[in-house]
């Protein structure tokens, strides 16, 4: 990969914006037990250190794609691929809170890094075949770090429902 010598005013936007609703998710979760973090506080099946662990794995999984194309992207097409999938939003027994909050800062640095260095925002690739994805879809790289920080943004509030359903911690209040 070549390193970008200029920071455009748009590659810096996507880092702000992708730097800020990884704060918000991170900032909901501080000062948590690896108890907490595991515990359901809603109806729903989503604990807050699952839904750390699931943002890393999919920016992970996305930029994979963005390198390398959709060979990268494991689809999952059996029960056995759904249920690993499944798995990114629990926070296993041995897992702990650090260790997720540990790696997705290092898919984060990743991400930040190919942002920065990607020659081309606009190279794409083929979307690989799934049920969620249209027939013959494309991604440009570009389109590919504002879903992630829509998927941060989009978890970010969920966890902050969960926070607050657990001990009343609001993120932005």
């Amino acid at each position: 990969m070549t390193t970008a010598t200029t920071l455009t005013a748009e590659r810096a936007d996507l880092l702000e914006t992708l730097a800020a609703h990884r704060h918000f998710l991170r900032h909901t979760v501080q000062r948590l037990t690896d108890e907490q973090a595991r515990q359901r506080t809603t109806a729903s099946e989503l604990t807050l250190g699952g839904l750390v662990k699931h943002v890393a794995a999919q920016e992970a999984g996305w930029v994979r794609f963005v390198v390398e194309g959709p060979e990268a992207m494991a689809t999952p097409t059996d029960e056995a691929g759904f249920q690993a999938w499944a798995e990114e939003f629990v926070l296993r027994p041995g897992e702990t809170l650090e260790g997720v909050l540990t790696e997705y800062a290092q898919v984060a640095e990743r991400t930040d890094e190919l942002v920065r260095t990607i020659p081309d925002l606009d190279a794409a690739h083929p979307l690989p075949k799934a049920p969620w994805f249209e027939a013959g879809a494309v991604r440009s790289a570009r389109r590919v770090f504002l879903h992630i920080v829509a998927e941060t943004a989009q978890h970010a509030g969920h966890a902050d429902i969960l926070r607050e359903s657990l001990d009343g911690q609001k993120t932005m209040a």
